[in-house]
């Protein structure tokens, strides 16, 4: 049975590996929830620095300020309580002892459930699209991933509410007046900004904006040697949080941004994989996982390398390629990120996702909880786990979280609304789905899929035989596509993605919508092929 413990506003959950503070999962990485564990089941006593750095790196021969950096991590944890700095007593040349508010043991029942946090209070930017002036439109990856790592880092403050990339990506090259802008994204500040790239220097021009008057609050120049990329975004990141009104306090930032690589082709490279892999077709996804490796194999340190990698072999197994490579390949370059750098919070979703694809549902989750602590702004991940959760049968949670994520990404991609669709049809909301599903720019194979099945359980037989051909016809040139023959029952054109729900129960509900749009026992027409 899991043990929970309860001390001061904090409560671990040990089988999640998640530290709470009230409601909210605080920003910790797996190593430090690991010592704190074992301290809190030790409470009162000494515990020996072996026996520390052995559960936290369990077989590993490290150095003895690994260790340091994690206590101390802890420490700056409860320092937001008054008195907290104090629960970790250090014992000179032995090892610690945890002296904090006695620790009481919880049963299973009274987990935490976990729902994203309201963001009305809090200071909320867009950061738009950073114009390429280089004169090169070759270069628009690089100017594009100045903006993205802006926004990531940003994203980390929980005191902020950061709208995602693909939003702020709505305005590249446009024109629009900053006050509009903000209120179409439902934002005070936008920042906007601009790179140049020439040789070996690169000049980055960047500024503040109050979205509710049009006033510029903050402007900078850098012109800098290319090298020096990091440290310029980092000086942006913390310019912007002291230029904006309100209390946020550098250690509001639970992690410190480290430097990605030092090998500026390394970086270059993992842009342009990052482009590949957004068209999110199997033969782009390959390309991109070329791009990674490279950038592995010239800095093999490059946790984000690493990551990206695995997310390659974890969209190929969503988008169900024929040539997928094995899913523990992705579960290596994983690790290796997260040995690297443990509190990336990308890392983790992505390590969330692969855990699901294994059936390891409780990891998966533990993974979802860490990437949204280390990143609360992280629509994707947050419209990812609203996904999962409907598989797993949690359609309440699934709806909670897929609106968050449409609030962070007010202009979401389509698979948003699938995600959103789906949870309702879980819900037998089906005239609601049929709604959101209709809110996409364009429908993919399975949106024809998912409407099939709604109108169907609504009885509109016409809509929904309409629908069940268009998901036939697209699936099928997807299986000619790839290289495969589709299966003479239609029925298990649907097979692999029905199989994704763990209760039996919601996997027959979502065939059955299927089953009553009319597939079944009939073969599929040959499909034409897609015109060139």
């Amino acid at each position: 049975m899991a043990t929970i413990y309860e001390f001061g506003p904090f409560r671990l959950e040990t089988d999640a590996d998640t530290l709470f503070r009230g409601a909210e999962p605080v920003a910790l990485g797996g190593r430090a929830v690991a010592l704190l564990r074992l301290l809190l089941e030790k409470a009162g006593k000494p515990v020996a620095k072996d026996a520390l750095m052995e559960a936290a790196w369990p077989g590993l021969a490290i150095e003895e300020s690994n260790l340091t950096v994690q206590i101390a991590a802890l420490r700056r944890t409860f320092a937001a309580v008054e008195g907290g700095s104090t629960w970790i007593e250090t014992l000179p040349r032995r090892g610690y002892r945890y002296v904090g508010p006695p620790a009481a043991t919880l049963p299973d029942g009274s987990r935490q459930t976990w729902l994203p946090s309201a963001s009305s209070d809090k200071p909320s930017i867009a950061v738009l699209p950073f114009s390429n002036l280089s004169g090169d439109p070759a270069q628009d990856y690089f100017s594009d991933g100045i903006t993205e790592d802006v926004i990531a880092e940003l994203s980390r403050f929980r005191s902020l509410f950061v709208v995602a990339r693909h939003s702020s990506f709505a305005y590249r090259a446009s024109s629009s007046d900053i006050r509009e802008v903000g209120r179409q994204l439902g934002v005070r500040y936008v920042v906007e900004g601009s790179a140049r790239r020439i040789g070996k220097r690169v000049r980055v021009t960047v500024k503040l904006l109050d979205a509710a008057s049009g006033f510029t609050l903050w402007t900078e120049r850098y012109d800098r040697e290319i090298e020096d990329i990091f440290a310029i975004q980092d000086e942006i990141v913390g310019k912007i949080v002291a230029a904006l009104p309100g209390r946020l306090e550098d250690a509001g930032r639970e992690i410190a941004r480290g430097k990605q690589t030092s090998n500026i082709t390394a970086y270059d490279l993992v842009l342009l994989g990052n482009e590949k892999w957004r068209q999110l077709t199997v033969r782009s996804m390959d390309e991109a996982e070329g791009y990674f490796r490279k950038a592995a194999g010239l800095d093999p340190a490059y946790a984000r390398a690493h990551a990206n990698i695995a997310w390659t072999v974890v969209c190929a197994a969503f988008l169900e390629s024929p040539a997928a490579a094995p899913l523990e390949d992705g579960r290596r370059e994983i690790e290796i990120a997260l040995d690297l750098d443990e509190n990336d919070a990308w890392s983790h979703g992505v390590f969330a996702q692969l855990l699901f694809l294994q059936n390891r549902d409780q990891e998966a989750e533990t993974q979802f909880k860490r990437a949204l602590a280390l990143n609360p702004n992280d629509a994707d991940v947050a419209a990812a786990f609203a996904n999962i959760l409907v598989y797993w049968g949690r359609w309440q949670d699934a709806l909670a979280w897929i609106k968050s994520a449409k609030r962070l990404n007010p202009f979401p991609p389509n698979i948003y609304h699938w995600y959103h669709a789906l949870a309702l049809y879980s819900a037998r909301e089906y005239e609601q789905a049929i709604q959101v599903l209709r809110e996409a720019r364009s429908s993919d194979r399975w949106s024809h899929a998912l409407l099939a099945a709604c109108y169907a359980q609504t009885d509109r037989l016409t809509e929904a035989n309409f629908e069940s051909r268009a998901f036939i016809r697209e699936r099928c040139l997807e299986f000619s596509e790839n290289g495969e023959a589709p299966p003479r029952n239609t029925l298990d054109l649907a097979r692999t993605r029905a199989n994704r729900y763990r209760d039996p129960a919601d996997r027959d509900h979502f065939l059955d919508g299927l089953r009553k749009a009319g597939l079944g026992d009939n073969t599929p027409t040959p499909p034409s092929p897609r015109p060139a």
